[in-house]
């Protein structure tokens, strides 16, 4: 088949027509759904060229334009209409087959329920349109359905209409008063179980508040709606922003490709992230829940008031709402710990993107698949670049600056240039160097080198930074670079930002009386790679004296992490593994020390992933790797036993999330060291009152390998069987084993009764779990973890590409494997390739890994 060609930032081109108002008219029939579109249209310039419209997957029936048949022509996915007036009114009549859509893109049925996916070019599948962020109209939208079945029928902005078009069947009508782009459009027709509350704006207005959810989940909503308040709440106080409209609403819908989406009034949610109670959802959950519903309320303002341009500057909206939401969950709950959670997935995730095939700037200057771009680059390292702004910046002027650019583009559609020039403007600071963060690959390397000149009292670092993506070097950044250095005792003797512009910059300290120990990049202050040889007693000391609880957790990694690389170097050197005593008494004293946070520690004790450590270093032996990283976790464990029981104990008697994450890591790391232990696993699963404690015991059964575990797994499944959510867990808990039977297990699971190949969040639980988490036995040397998962994404390049390219990463990212690894890996690809039906979505990603292998 032809191959869709690539798009380009540089290319771009404003609209030569534009759309004021449309008019959409759904009469929802199931595999007979009718959609009437009426757009009022106007010519932009002086030109003579045709309308040209865009859609996929239309059944046209009609194309009116003023009332008159129109001639048009019908071609690749495009409707061209000839015509010579300016403005004029066009009509166009489509049918759709909702239940028939398994790509949950457009206009589909989720369970029932009738449900809209528009972002990023979901609502071409709806009616040919000018389908682009840069066309802003009023919509307005008249919606029709059995009365039984779709009691709600819901859109973007205030209901103006509802009533009876026939004896079962009703009608209503939307209107939103503000211009949008077509991607925020939202459409739900169900029947829910409704949860009602309000929040009093501060300039005095009510705005109704309602969380829809399946029946019999009313209970569970609770918690989404408190985080909406909260949500409302906090970005007034913080950044000064009000609600807009009379009504907001939240559905939660189980078949949904992403976790939730910000259309306008009318936010579509993933279940995962609406329902909770504490019988079935974990701390984590609930954690998850206020984050997204803030997310996609901070997007009203940031992504819906203010939106893109062109897909390009995505991380426009993306990355500024996750950089609002961290903030959010960070001034709500624990800062050090919401941060330590946003660096893993850089450090993890992103800098593996940043590597690999699909690397790209936030800003991307090409693309073949839009949906292919909704990255961890552009939404979290877009987060971090909007971090350091506000870091350079600081709080005031940032806010100032964000004042700025809600004056300058309140209702328009701008690029990240608008943003940082807004920035500019109101802070008086010059960010033409900045500005390199937004077109650059890769993620930059900052060595430091350091040197104490005893005579004078002088402490001197020499910083670096260079940055290559896929063999191109990049220009110099300019890099917020925190530092602190603390002496002998550990007292700070300095504490502050360096501004690194150049190549290479030395920095002075005066008046030190001894060689200090550095804490560097302190809290990740900015998104690079930081190459310095700690030694162990310097990260020792960090671990105990560092004023920053990020810092201490980051040396803890340096300590873990030396440990096992060290082992690694003695299995391939042939020479008996060890643990330095050092390392021993560093993670001894973090257990014991009570003035910690406990959810601190509980991160501590999470060691670094196999994922996590092979992002490290340049290639892996991944047997080596597996066996090194056991036994530095077992060693600490059985070396730090007494400790691990005695906290395990006393912490039971306290309920609260910090405590439960402290002693549930306890646990784990208890049923390694011995099955004596397997009566507290046990006991924690029947005595827990909390979905956090029960699935722990079953993490700890699995993690130990007990032979409680079938048993406690089969009880569990039992007990949750009719609920997605919660066996999702349990599916996931089944491909975590790192047995070599787990592959199999996972086949069987397939035919689950819970399990289906059309929902999403079942896919991802278990076969997506399996292939991104299980590392050691998706990457069996064998290479049937790989051509499993090519079967599957053969299977979901059918059913769901969106899915399919987003569950590939692991297989695309094979640069640091062994040569018979990375051989099965390319094999699969090629395989994909020669599919004669690939989609857009996989072929993007496996042409380029093939022309990077």
């Amino acid at each position: 088949m032809t191959q869709a060609q690539a798009k380009h930032l540089k290319d771009y081109q404003a609209p030569t027509f534009t759309i004021s108002h449309i008019e959409l008219d759904f009469n929802l029939k199931g595999s007979d759904t009718e959609v009437i579109a009426i757009s009022k249209i106007q010519r932009v310039g002086e030109h003579s060229e045709a309308l040209v419209l865009v859609g996929e997957q239309i059944n046209l029936v009609s194309v009116h334009i003023n009332g008159e048949p129109a001639d048009y022509q019908e071609k690749d996915n495009q409707l061209s209409i000839s015509t010579s007036l300016n403005d004029f009114e066009l009509m166009l009549v489509t049918k759709q087959d909702p239940e028939a859509n398994s790509s949950l893109e457009g206009l589909y049925m989720s369970d029932g329920a009738y449900c809209t996916q528009c972002e990023a070019e979901g609502f071409r599948r709806i009616t040919y349109f000018l389908d682009r962020p840069d066309v802003l109209a009023i919509y307005t939208v008249r919606i029709e359905a059995d009365k039984a079945a779709f009691p709600f029928l819901l859109s973007n902005g205030n209901l103006v209409e509802k009533g009876d078009v026939s004896e079962s069947r009703q009608f209503v009508r939307w209107e939103d008063p503000f211009p949008k782009p077509s991607y925020l459009f939202a459409l739900v027709a169900g029947d829910f179980d409704l949860l009602e509350d309000k929040f009093i704006t501060r300039s005095g207005r009510e705005v109704k508040l309602q969380v829809f959810v399946d029946k019999g989940n009313l209970h569970k909503a609770d918690h989404a709606m408190v985080s909406l308040q909260k949500s409302m709440e906090w970005d007034e106080s913080r950044f000064d922003l009000e609600y807009d409209l009379d009504i907001y609403m939240i559905v939660a819908v189980d078949f949904f490709n992403m976790g939730a989406m910000e259309n306008k009034g009318l936010n579509v949610f993933n279940t995962k992230y609406v329902l909770a109670d504490t019988a079935s959802a974990t701390d984590e959950d609930y954690h998850g829940i206020e984050s997204v519903v803030g997310h996609e309320y901070f997007h009203n303002w940031t992504g819906n008031r203010v939106t893109c341009r062109d897909w390009f500057q995505l991380s426009l909206k993306e990355g500024l709402t996750v950089f609002r939401d961290q903030e959010f969950s960070s001034d709500l709950g624990s800062r050090a710990v919401n941060r330590i959670q946003a660096i893993r997935v850089m450090k993890n995730q992103q800098f593996a993107e940043d590597a690999g095939p699909m690397s790209h700037p936030i800003r991307p200057e090409s693309v073949i698949e839009m949906n292919n771009f909704y990255t961890v680059t552009v939404y979290n390292k877009g987060a971090e670049v909007i971090r350091m702004m506000h870091t350079i910046l600081g709080e005031q002027n940032f806010q100032l600056g964000m004042k700025c650019y809600f004056e300058r583009h309140d209702g328009q559609a701008v690029t990240c240039d608008d943003f940082v020039n807004a920035m500019e403007t109101a802070s008086g600071i010059d960010l033409t160097l900045f500005r390199n963060w937004y077109s650059q690959a890769g993620t930059p390397v900052v060595t430091v080198v350091d040197q104490y000149d005893a005579d004078n009292k002088q402490y001197q670092l020499t910083v670096s930074q260079s940055v290559t993506s896929q063999g191109v070097k990049g220009n110099p950044l300019h890099i917020p670079f925190s530092l602190e250095l603390l002496n002998s005792a550990g007292q700070p003797l300095t504490n502050q930002v360096l501004d690194v512009k150049e190549a290479e910059q030395t920095f002075v300290f005066d008046n030190i009386d001894a060689m200090p120990v550095p804490s560097l990049l302190q809290d990740f202050s900015a998104p690079v790679r930081l190459d310095y040889e700690f030694n162990v007693d310097q990260l020792v000391h960090l671990t105990r004296f560092a004023s920053s609880e990020v810092a201490r957790w980051e040396a803890s990694v340096g300590l873990f992490s030396q440990a096992v690389w060290q082992n690694v170097a003695s299995l391939v050197a042939k020479e008996a593994m060890h643990l330095d005593a050092r390392v021993i008494e560093a993670i001894r004293g973090i257990i014991l020390d009570e003035s910690l946070d406990k959810a601190l520690v509980a991160e501590i004790l999470a060691f670094p992933s196999a994922a996590a450590l092979i992002e490290q270093v340049e290639t892996v032996d991944l047997d080596a790797l597996q066996a090194a990283r056991e036994f530095v976790i077992d060693e600490l464990a059985e070396a730090c036993l007494d400790e691990l029981v005695t906290r395990y104990r006393s912490l039971i008697k306290e309920d609260n999330a910090a405590s439960r994450a402290f002693k549930n890591i306890c646990l784990v790391l208890l049923s390694r060291v011995s099955s004596e232990y397997e009566g507290l696993v046990t006991e924690q699963y029947h005595a827990a009152t909390n979905m956090t404690d029960s699935l722990a015991a079953l993490k700890a059964a699995v993690s130990g390998q007990l032979t409680c575990q079938q048993t406690l797994m089969a009880d569990f499944e039992q007990k949750w069987i009719s609920t997605p959510l919660v066996m999702d867990k349990w599916f996931s808990l089944q491909a975590s084993q790192n047995t070599p039977e787990v592959l199999t297990e996972i086949k069987a699971l397939t035919e689950h009764e819970s399990f289906s190949f059309n929902n999403p969040n079942r896919v991802r639980s278990l076969i997506g779990f399996f292939v991104a988490a299980n590392t050691y036995q998706f990457h069996d040397a064998s290479g049937s973890g790989y051509e499993y998962l090519t079967d599957i994404l053969v299977k979901l390049n059918e059913l769901n590409p969106q899915i399919a390219a987003r569950m590939i990463t692991p297989l695309i990212q094979f640069s640091k494997f062994d040569d018979g690894r990375q051989q099965k890996m390319k094999a699969c690809l090629l395989r994909l390739k020669a599919l004669p039906n690939l989609s857009k979505d996989l072929f993007e990603k496996v042409e380029k890994a093939l022309e990077h292998a």
